[in-house]
């Protein structure tokens, strides 16, 4: 059930991610005034496991707290009971960034109502703060690739990932009211990723407008999301360890955001096994053998990839992914 606040429940910033169970009854959605409308909507922890969005956010408003906000800021807190476990989500829920296009479970309607909330009360933009549990830069997402959306991406990073899979993630649906980007601001808890979320935060409230003109090239490196790539659920893994169906390299991770040529090994594979990867592409088709070949037990590249969210959270690729793949995307 969702809580609708229009001030900071006292003692709230005092809080970490989790404790905020101990305060907040539930998802709680609190609107904030400042000096221009309309608001700009945060939305923090919808992974519980990611705590650098709530961080940034008692930093910011701690900032504000004698002089007031420059513009008016909607705070999403998602999955507090996750938060309490450091988990992405609990066994008995939904991914709370999975759930954002549909009406079928309490938290597809939750979403629902603070999207129509939000579209009532008017949105300037829209930030969704996640970490990654793998090495990455920090880097700006977003689901179209109009010229407002850019902008709004590379006050955070010139490093930006266009994607439209998954489907029901937070960004997507916010994209319909307003600019919306995703910001992953690398491991969570880290001071540089606490650090740079509140200052980016910080400077959406204080624009008066977003540019609507044509972004210059050259001011960011533009990739698509072309892949999903999963661990079927029938196949052991694990990194280095003898024994398993997959057997990753533990270095894996250095590997996001660089292109990977052409015959690099990514791991081996147990006998007999001819499908260790399962990967889709934006429409939903299988194109495992496109990307990955086997030769002589090793799992080789069969064209030059990017990777990104690389991780060696074995809970986060059970319940998400290995990780996704990526290709330039020049802009017209």
């Amino acid at each position: 059930m969702l809580t609708i606040n229009e001030s900071l429940p006292d003692g709230l910033l005092s809080l970490s991610a989790p404790e905020l169970h101990t305060l907040l009854p539930g998802p709680t959605l609190i609107h904030l005034k400042g000096r221009r409308e309309p608001a700009v909507f945060v939305s923090v922890l919808l992974h519980g496991n990611e705590h650098t969005g709530w961080e940034a956010i008692k930093k910011l408003l701690d900032k504000y707290s004698q002089k007031g906000l420059p513009r008016s800021l909607s705070l999403f807190i998602g999955n507090i009971q996750a938060a309490r476990f450091n988990k992405r989500f609990l066994d008995a829920q939904s991914d709370y960034n999975r759930v954002w296009d549909g009406n079928e479970t309490p938290e597809h309607k939750m979403m629902q109502q603070i999207t129509d909330e939000m579209e009532r009360r008017g949105c300037f933009l829209s930030i969704d703060v996640h970490n990654n549990t793998g090495k990455n830069p920090h880097y700006a997402c977003v689901n179209k690739t109009y010229n407002e959306f850019l902008h709004v991406a590379t006050m955070f990073s010139r490093t930006v990932v266009y994607f439209i899979r998954p489907k029901g993630v937070q960004s997507m649906t916010f994209a319909e009211l307003c600019p919306a980007v995703t910001v992953e601001c690398g491991t969570s808890g880290e001071v540089s990723g606490i650090d740079h979320a509140c200052d980016f935060i910080d400077a959406c409230l204080n624009i008066e407008e977003i540019s609507s003109h044509a972004i210059n090239i050259h001011d960011l490196d533009l990739y698509h999301t072309v892949a999903t790539v999963k661990i079927p659920a029938e196949h052991t893994f694990s990194f280095n360890q003898a024994g398993y169906d997959l057997q990753l390299d533990d270095r894996i991770e250095i590997y996001n955001f660089r292109e990977l040529p052409e015959g690099t090994v990514i791991g081996k594979v147990r006998d007999g096994i001819d499908n260790p990867l399962e990967i889709w592409d934006e429409q939903g088709n299988d194109v495992s053998r496109q990307y990955f070949s086997i030769e002589n037990g090793e799992i080789k590249c069969r064209q030059t990839v990017v990777p990104a969210m690389i991780t060696l959270d074995t809970d986060i690729i059970g319940k998400d992914c290995l990780c996704y793949l990526m290709e330039e995307y020049p802009l017209s």
